[in-house]
């Protein structure tokens, strides 16, 4: 088989938890950002006439504001049917509630098992259906396909929304304990029900779990004298291979670099600054801006080993977070070209911090991030400067055009 039909588009899945950016670890949560490697502590608005007034209380009113919730308290330890009631549980609960009030979608409480599973390495292999998920919605939804997974065999796609698992009804089930369902040891089934964008009516998929082994990085000399490189996440090991395969790409002195980011679903922020470091030499690569509109720069590293060679990256509809940091910065720099079609649109950073006494953690939305241009990409995604689709045609063909065109713009010097 030659470089271009080894070079399958990626449509694939694998359902983990991957902190990334929030999203992550070990490929399954997705479309997180964390700020760094150790950064995890110890690691819509609404309106209307009937709504009252924001609240904040100073600790000298805690005790008369919080009276209705012990008051709420007392009443199910008195007269709810079903003694003894769990205290764990409503006290998770109401810590659920209170960050659901917050109307954020990325703003969350995770339970300690949830909370584990999010902050496990990245970089690293589990056991499921091999998808990157979002969490944050109303339903455990797709983002992105992983090459060869059990999710890609069974025809799974990138906006499934996951509504039943093994026939039992998510609604109302938070994506993140939904989530825990769908992972389980390898040659088991799981069955899913989703409801997907165009079909009237929901879709079931039976799917035998596996053995999903993460490898961040791969690289790969094309036809013409073409390198080409795919980060699949932005992990703890990312950077470290990504410099091995551009050493080893580089003695070729190839006409130029494909970078691959498509259903790269994110990761760490600072493996974000060290991969877009090999690309750009200088300059300011990333805003945070927080709440109050301060704002902190992230520049570009010094030593990178692939600054002048002409570049062009692949994104798709599953390229979401740190990739689209990279793609981003790389787009506002005239760096390179970006090639395939409108990104995820994950432009948030959450900030994940650890409760008293094991009981899980709460991911706080702290600041959105911006491109070197200052451009918001959350909820709107980037916009490629060349866009092409892949149809069902394509993929049925094994052909790539995505791919193609990154190819014909290094030949032709752009």
């Amino acid at each position: 088989m030659n470089d271009h039909k080894t070079l399958k588009i990626i449509i694939a899945i694998v359902v983990g938890l991957v902190l990334l950016t929030g999203s992550f670890s070990g490929g399954l949560l997705v479309g997180w950002l964390l700020p760094d490697k150790s950064a995890i502590e110890s690691p819509v608005s609404t309106s209307g006439s009937t709504q009252s007034a924001p609240t904040t209380a100073s600790p000298s009113n805690l005790d008369e504001l919080f009276k209705p919730f012990w008051e709420a308290w007392n009443l199910v330890h008195d007269q709810y049917v079903d003694q003894p009631v769990d205290d764990t549980k409503m006290m998770q609960g109401a810590i659920s509630g209170m960050m659901d009030s917050l109307g954020d979608e990325h703003s969350g409480y995770m339970n300690p098992e949830t909370y584990k599973e999010a902050t496990r390495p990245l970089d690293e292999s589990y056991e499921g259906i091999g998808a990157y998920v979002d969490v944050t919605g109303d339903f455990l939804t797709i983002i992105s396909p992983m090459p060869g997974s059990p999710a890609e065999a069974a025809g799974l796609k990138t906006g499934d929304k996951i509504v039943m698992i093994d026939g039992k009804d998510m609604t109302g089930i938070d994506p993140s304990i939904a989530l825990q369902s769908v992972l389980g040891p390898a040659g088991t089934d799981v069955k899913l029900t989703v409801q997907r964008e165009g079909s009237a009516d929901p879709l079931e998929f039976t799917i035998t779990r596996a053995k999903i082994d993460l490898p961040s990085v791969s690289g790969k000399m094309l036809d013409n004298n073409i390198a080409y490189i795919s980060i699949s996440t932005f992990g703890e090991n990312t950077t470290d291979l990504l410099k091995k395969y551009l050493n080893e790409l580089m003695v070729n002195n190839p006409k130029g670099i494909i970078l691959d980011l498509r259903y790269n679903s994110g990761g760490y922020l600072t493996t974000a600054i060290e991969v877009i470091s090999q690309f750009i030499p200088n300059g300011v690569v990333m805003y945070e801006q927080e709440g109050d509109g301060t704002e902190t720069s992230y520049e570009a590293l010094p030593g990178g080993l692939a600054t002048e060679i002409p570049l062009v990256v692949l994104v798709n509809e599953g390229s979401a977070s740190a990739s689209e940091i990279t793609a981003g910065a790389i787009q506002d720099f005239s760096r390179g070209e970006l090639v395939g079609v409108t990104t995820y649109g994950k432009g948030s950073v959450q900030n994940w911090i650890p409760l008293t006494n094991n009981q899980g953690a709460v991911r706080i939305t702290i600041a959105r991030w911006l491109t070197p241009n200052h451009r918001q990409i959350n909820k709107v995604g980037l916009i490629p400067d060349y866009v092409v689709e892949i149809t069902d045609a394509d993929i049925a063909a094994n052909k790539d055009p995505q791919l193609d065109k990154a190819i014909e713009l290094i030949l032709q010097g752009k």
